[in-house]
């Protein structure tokens, strides 16, 4: 939608187009068997029309592209391209002629212009060409402002704008869980949902970490040399298609043994996401930092370091726990072991454990049984009291 701001006629005329790559045609293909009425009359004729493949005419799909009929869609993360023409309609000459695009967003206003310099001339039926781009970066209204300014032949000064009107939309839906670990993992997934009415080919899905964490993407499966995608070879997201990606989270060495500095992180990174979509067009969305709700781990932290998948029934076996002191004080340590019905514990109860500073930590190496066959699913860790 365009709005002009002055009601004079003025001596130039200014075109703006958006430049969007064409799309293969598509038609309906008609068919019937042999011994139906029509017999092979719908096969010829798909034969002979031009925009068919030959020798797969009843594919949707043709040889041919068909040009964009109107503006079309702008999705967040693509880029915006515009054709600027401004016309000598007149036959005068026309002088210091300036050509300015502006594109107003929700929060600001950006300048697209290649040149801000004044053009010295223009001569009749000639005219000013100009290629902007941008990269939509928010969604809802956008305005282009394009504005002409020149000078007649009788020095007489005239200005004049055109608005430009175009909604920006969201191309996906992304959501994230975190799941928190025993340990100081951090699990992520990511919900990705194609919400535009065209399949996206996904380039790029990528975490990036904070600058505690490391990443480790679990997309994929060994298969070889190299891992194989859990989507396939052909990374296609169908319309209103959800993908999960999962991405694990382990604390940087230097930090894994600061207990206060990882208790309070909630900051984990941002997704990086690239995709394409129809003849190769690139969109590209990053979110904002992801956070999490900090585990409360409270004083004191017990955790399990090593334990056997596998043990014999009634025969002990060790264990190696970890406790860190999470507090701002130092913690004088006793451990009390109390067995529960299947699991049973080999040791002295009660016995002090020592001091322990803010943020250090202690293995314990301890020894248990199981009186119990199967799956033990839940084991009660000894009482640290101080």
């Amino acid at each position: 939608m365009d709005v002009n701001q002055a009601k004079q006629e003025h001596l130039l005329a200014l075109k703006v187009m958006r430049l969007t790559k064409p799309t293969l045609f598509t038609n309906l293909p008609v068919t019937c068997e042999d011994r139906d009425l029509p017999g092979d009359l719908f096969a010829q004729l798909m034969r002979e029309d031009p925009s068919t493949i030959k020798g797969a005419e009843t594919l949707m799909l043709g040889e041919m592209l068909t040009l964009p009929q109107n503006f079309g869609n702008i999705f967040l993360g693509e880029t915006f391209s515009s054709y600027i023409s401004v016309h000598n309609d007149s036959n005068q000459v026309v002088k210091d002629i300036l050509v300015k695009a502006d594109l107003q967003t929700s929060s600001q206003r950006l300048n697209l212009s290649a040149s801000n310099s004044a053009v010295a001339e223009l001569k009749p039926e000639c005219c000013i060409d100009d290629v902007i781009h941008h990269e939509v970066k928010e969604i809802g209204t956008h305005i282009l402002v394009c504005a002409v300014s020149y000078t007649s032949q009788f020095g007489e000064k005239l200005y004049f704008r055109k608005f430009f009107k175009f909604q920006v939309l969201k191309p996906l839906d992304v959501k994230t869980k975190f799941y928190n670990a025993e340990t100081d993992e951090v699990f992520l997934e990511a919900q990705i949902q194609n919400i535009t009415t065209s399949p996206m080919f996904m380039e790029k899905v990528s975490l990036e970490p904070s600058m505690m964490y490391n990443v480790t993407e679990l997309n994929s499966v060994a298969s070889g040399d190299e891992g194989e995608s859990t989507f396939g070879k052909m990374s296609y997201l169908q319309p209103m298609d959800t993908r999960q990606y999962l991405y694990c989270l382990k604390p940087k060495p230097e930090y894994a043994e600061k207990a206060g500095v990882i208790k309070g992180v909630t900051v984990i990174g941002k997704l990086d996401i690239v995709w394409k979509t129809n003849l190769g067009e690139r969109g590209r969305l990053q979110t904002s930092q992801l956070q999490r709700m900090a585990p409360g781990y409270g004083d004191i932290r017990l955790s399990l370091e090593v334990i056997p998948d596998t043990v014999n029934l009634e025969e002990p076996f060790d264990i190696v726990c970890k406790i860190t002191n999470c507090s701002e004080r130092t913690m004088d340590l006793v451990m009390e072991m109390c067995n529960m019905r299947s699991i049973h514990w080999c040791g002295v109860s009660g016995r002090q454990l020592g001091k322990l500073t803010p943020g250090a930590s202690l293995s314990l190496l301890l020894t248990v049984f199981s009186s119990e066959q199967g799956l033990q699913v839940r084991c009660k860790l000894p009482e640290a009291t101080f």
